[in-house]
């Protein structure tokens, strides 16, 4: 019997916050299939200790990191850097891991996924959500018709912000400086939910109206914040759905980060009550309970398998988070925004 081993991949850490330290770091070190070979951030005495710790090289610059002998790289650096750095390191014929949201503009995300296809390398968007054992065993069960045709929808990802969450706390966030976000809850956790109505549905947007607003959220000085803290929209699938998605960063009680999916057969219910991941109420009165796992948040971090899922990926040569997959979900945000800022519904070519 021959057993195939797994390679072990030299990996850049691009960005050395708060995610690189609870989520990929972590994960790449209990692969066991991976190598902490490179790191790279804004703050230089950040990324020395961590290369000091983990015996990698500590690099001045992107471009010193991306001349490093390595395989592939993690991108976990704040929003506007994503498109830039992703190209460079397909360019140079690396594999890439890149942080959710893809880009800032729709002409970035789209110039990620050509520069992909071009190089031939493996470019993951950290999707997270679809890697959950409730979320995969949801999309199983819907694309075997269990649910019926699919009416409706609502999801939501609703926390108190990432003020506590970055790797500078506080009001000082870069997630609450639009240079450097450019968008706000939108991007951070909005992404995350019109991604995952995408995949569970097999489907995607193509209409939207919205409201993207910043209702709460005050800086350092005292203002409201430069981005939006609250997004609501109502998403028109293509395949005759029509649900809403809420996104929002004032949530200042237990997270909200459930989904409920109205199908002709029944109304399924996804992180939604306290002992059950996933519930199934019939139209007959019949209900079905799961236990699956829980739901991550932003205080109890577990593996969110996107590690996995990118090495699995690299030894396969075929990504199941491509950025091209992604790209319609990136088509709905981007037209959510322009909605807001017209007062219209937007259809998505």
């Amino acid at each position: 019997m021959i057993v195939e081993l797994s390679a072990m991949y030299r990996i850049g850490i691009i960005g050395c916050g708060k995610i690189a330290q609870v989520r990929h770091i972590p994960e790449y070190l209990a692969s066991g299939r991976a190598t902490l070979a490179a790191f790279y951030d804004l703050n230089g005495e950040r990324a020395g200790e961590l290369a000091a710790k983990y015996g990698a090289l500590s690099c001045a610059s992107i471009e010193e990191l991306l001349s490093c002998p390595l395989d592939a790289v993690s991108i976990c650096t704040a929003n506007h850097t994503h498109a830039d750095y992703a190209v460079a390191a397909l360019q140079k014929g690396l594999d890439v891991l890149c942080e959710k949201p893809m880009a800032t503009s729709l002409e970035d995300c789209i110039r990620m996924v050509e520069a992909a296809r071009k190089s031939g390398r493996i470019l993951m968007i950290g999707q997270n959500q679809r890697l959950t054992k409730t979320h995969m065993k949801a999309h199983e069960l819907i694309a075997s018709g269990s649910l019926g045709r699919i009416i409706s929808f609502q999801t939501s990802f609703a926390h108190g912000g990432p003020e506590t969450w970055s790797v500078d706390p506080g009001k000082n966030t870069w997630f609450f400086d639009r240079s450097k976000a450019v968008m706000g809850a939108m991007a951070d956790l909005g992404i995350h939910k019109t991604d995952l109505i995408d995949y569970l549905l097999d489907d995607s947007v193509k209409a939207v109206t919205a409201t993207v607003t910043t209702l709460d959220k005050r800086g350092a000085d005292g203002s409201l914040i430069a981005v939006d803290d609250n997004a609501m929209c109502i998403y028109e699938m293509a395949g005759g759905a029509v649900g809403t998605m809420r996104a929002s960063w004032t949530c200042y009680g237990h997270e909200d980060n459930s989904t409920v999916i109205q199908g002709t057969e029944g109304v399924m219910k996804l992180y939604s009550d306290p002992d059950y991941p996933m519930v199934i109420e019939r139209k007959d009165g019949t209900r079905e309970l799961y236990e699956l796992d829980a739901i991550q948040t932003n205080d109890n971090q577990t593996s969110s398998g996107v590690i996995d899922c990118f090495l699995d990926s690299l030894d396969r040569r075929s990504c199941p988070i491509s950025a091209e997959s992604v790209l319609p979900a990136m088509k709905a945000v981007f037209a959510a925004l322009e909605s807001s800022a017209k007062g219209s519904r937007i259809t998505i070519d």
